[in-house]
């Protein structure tokens, strides 16, 4: 039998890991790739997933942290991202990182050589055609204009949009290593790490008075068109956050807690400035959580301020983009199906979920419920006690909505055990009787939410690999 392809859009991590899922499952996919016919303003390759922004897909703890449950989901799901992130991974302490040109290279590769799947490079301007009856809309947040004003026909209503930054890149040898040091906080390995894979670099009071100083008399990029756009806290500039008070960088990306400066270990600093490795060979370093909207020719002078990177060359400076994404509570249906045209599903961050790992998620769901739509096998969502489960449920209406005349409540959202279902009987005492509190009790709960996690995705991939048999 002869199965009419399904169209996937975006050549992303959500687009490309939706058109594996679907070719996994023995269904054609042809996957529409804008670049390089059309660029966008963060992309630099025509490149399948290329991260435009950090190089980490963070926390790779499945047993304490969201993320790192959602990254073991995937890879019990043959997730094409998660395989290649682990195969293209530098060191980042307890975080999972990749380098950026490999992982890139990778997935492009084992997406032109699977036989199922094409490639079309070209945009997709407005709404698909009528007779693509199955399609993914996987543009993220720098969707093309055409396409947004297609969907916002279909919806009648906008997109909710905000800014995007992104942190500079260092050339690692001009990093003064007599004023830096490596180390990762609290001496945590991760994978493929050391415990000592980001470079610190401390600053005193006084230097770091005079960067918040330097920080807010700075020019900024402004885009008076976009005034009124929110941020999203996980991803805000430095130079936002320190208007929001001279102490908030040293509780943020520049907190000094579990760092020892192994030049003066006597000596605690007043903050500390963490660069995190971005690629393969280690030449070059991400200032990690340094997004910026500084211009150009102030970021240099001002991060040359920080001890350690006075004689700083930067292989990228940091810049800003403007994300868009749907209101989904209201337009996706359950199934992550646009209601007012159920052939259009949504995955990645115009869904309103944000970080690499989850766009690469969602892609994977739709993908695998678009394959068993056309073979004509039920597939039910995960679990809300899963992390896939948990993020769906905040996509298509885990939120609350707002009762004054606010801003409407639906938010990008990275996974967070704030997402996942209330857990019962979690043990309130620890392994020598006594009673947990404050950390460890917090800690036992993580534990607790993962592994129930762990048993609900087994159970229900049992059930999917069932269906599929029938």
């Amino acid at each position: 039998m002869s199965l009419k392809p399904i169209h996937v859009i975006g050549g992303g991590l959500a687009g490309s890991e939706a058109a594996w899922q679907i070719a996994e499952a023995g269904v054609p996919v042809v996957l529409h790739e804008m670049r390089p016919v059309r660029g966008t303003d963060a992309h630099k390759t025509d490149g399948l997933a290329e991260l435009v922004c950090s190089n980490s897909f963070r926390s790779d703890d499945s047993s304490s942290n969201a993320v790192g449950q959602l990254h073991w989901e995937m890879r019990r799901l043959g997730s094409l991202i998660m395989a290649k992130g682990d195969a293209h991974q530098v060191p980042a302490g307890g975080a999972l990182a990749v380098d950026r040109d490999g992982f890139s290279q990778a997935v492009t590769a084992a997406i032109e050589a699977h036989p199922l799947i094409t490639i079309d490079r070209g945009e997709i301007a407005g709404l698909p055609p009528a007779e693509w009856d199955s399609v993914i809309i996987a543009t993220g947040p720098l969707t093309s204009p055409a396409l947004a004003q297609g969907i916002q026909s279909l919806t009648g209503e906008s997109e909710l949009a905000f800014f995007d930054a992104i942190a500079p890149i260092v050339h690692f040898d001009s990093v003064d290593m007599d004023k830096a040091w490596f180390q990762s906080r609290y001496d945590k390995p991760g994978p493929g790490g050391t415990g000592a894979d980001y470079i610190n670099c401390p600053l005193d009071r006084d230097q770091y008075e005079a960067f918040i100083d330097a920080l807010l008399a700075a020019e900024k990029t402004e885009f008076k068109e976009w005034e009124g756009t929110p941020y999203f806290d996980g991803c805000l500039p430095i130079e936002v956050m320190a208007e929001r008070g001279r102490e908030t960088l040293r509780w943020g990306p520049m907190k000094p807690v579990g760092l020892t400066n192994k030049h003066n270990p006597t000596v605690k600093a007043h903050a500390v400035v963490q660069l995190r490795q971005d690629n393969a060979l280690g030449t070059l370093f991400n200032m990690s959580g340094f997004q910026t909207k500084l211009k150009y020719g102030e970021q240099a002078a001002i991060f040359r301020m920080i001890p350690g990177l006075q004689n700083a060359e930067f292989a990228r400076l940091g810049g800003i983009h403007r994300n868009t994404y749907l209101n989904s509570p209201k337009l996706l249906d359950p199934m992550l199906r646009l209601k007012a045209d159920l052939r259009l599903r949504f995955a990645g961050q115009i869904t309103g979920c944000e970080g690499y790992v989850e766009s690469a998620a969602i892609g994977l769901l739709t993908g695998r419920l678009a394959a068993a739509e056309r073979l004509g096998q039920p597939l039910d969502i995960p679990p809300a006690t899963t992390a896939l489960g948990a993020l769906v449920n905040h996509i298509t209406g885990g939120h609350i909505v707002t009762i004054d005349e606010g801003p409407r409540s639906f938010q990008p959202m990275n996974v967070n055990f704030g997402l996942f279902p209330h857990i019962e009987g979690v043990s309130k005492t620890g392994p020598d009787g006594k009673r947990l509190k404050g950390p460890a009790k917090s800690l036992a709960r993580k534990q607790a939410l993962t592994a129930r996690a762990k048993v609900e995705l087994e159970a229900w991939a049992g059930g999917e690999a069932a269906q599929a048999a029938e």
